[in-house]
């Protein structure tokens, strides 16, 4: 898949399910735990520095919100889980919000879930994939945050998250390793949204 950053346009964020937009485009949800890297990975994806904001404080992201690259789908960010300074009100609003999308929304292609490199399994990366499974979403794994690795230790540690989801998984999804920097791993997930892409294409 080639496109600029000049074929990317941020459509707008939505409060709920219903307010997003009616057309038929696939969408690819991006999703993770508050301050996964989220933002950084959306911009070197789209090849726009600024697309997605890049904040160092959790939470930054509290809509669905859109971006439709080469008039073709849509990239959607959503709310990350987790460690967001956030009421208990606010945050049963973003779970709602979140999970009436993704188990709801007809278009929705694939969930790209954000896993931090760096650090072990966490629960609550396994309480999501497990919901994810449950509802029978599509989804796929993309380690984020690789840059602040060293490169002999990046199989090392990705090996060691691996064996966590496999205590409660017998296999995993397709994955993906991404550094933001270097951009690394973005021809990868570029073409895996082609085929899907070209596949509903062929389906229809």
């Amino acid at each position: 898949m080639k496109f600029n950053g000049n074929e990317v346009r941020y459509v707008g964020s939505f409060p709920s399910l219903t307010a997003c937009p009616k057309d038929t485009k696939p969408e690819y949800a991006f999703i993770g735990r508050s301050n996964v890297g989220k933002s950084s990975l959306i911009n070197m994806l789209t090849g726009r520095n600024s697309l997605a904001h890049v904040s160092k404080k959790p939470g930054k992201t509290q809509m669905i919100n859109f971006f439709e690259v080469a008039k073709e789908w849509y990239l959607v960010d959503l709310p990350g889980y987790g460690y967001a300074k956030i009421s208990k009100k606010k945050r049963r609003e973003w779970e709602m919000m979140i999970e009436g999308y993704l188990q709801h929304r007809t278009t929705l292609a694939c969930v790209l879930l954000l896993i931090d490199a760096n650090i072990p399994a966490q629960k609550i990366d396994l309480e999501f994939m497990k919901w994810l499974g449950n509802k029978q979403i599509p989804f796929v794994l993309v380690y984020t945050k690789t840059d602040r690795l060293k490169p002999a230790e990046v199989d090392s540690h990705i090996e060691r998250i691996q064996q966590g989801f496999l205590e409660e998984w017998s296999e995993l999804p397709q994955q993906f390793i991404t550094s933001s920097i270097k951009k690394g791993g973005r021809e990868e997930i570029l073409a895996f949204i082609d085929s899907i892409n070209q596949q509903l294409t062929d389906d229809q």
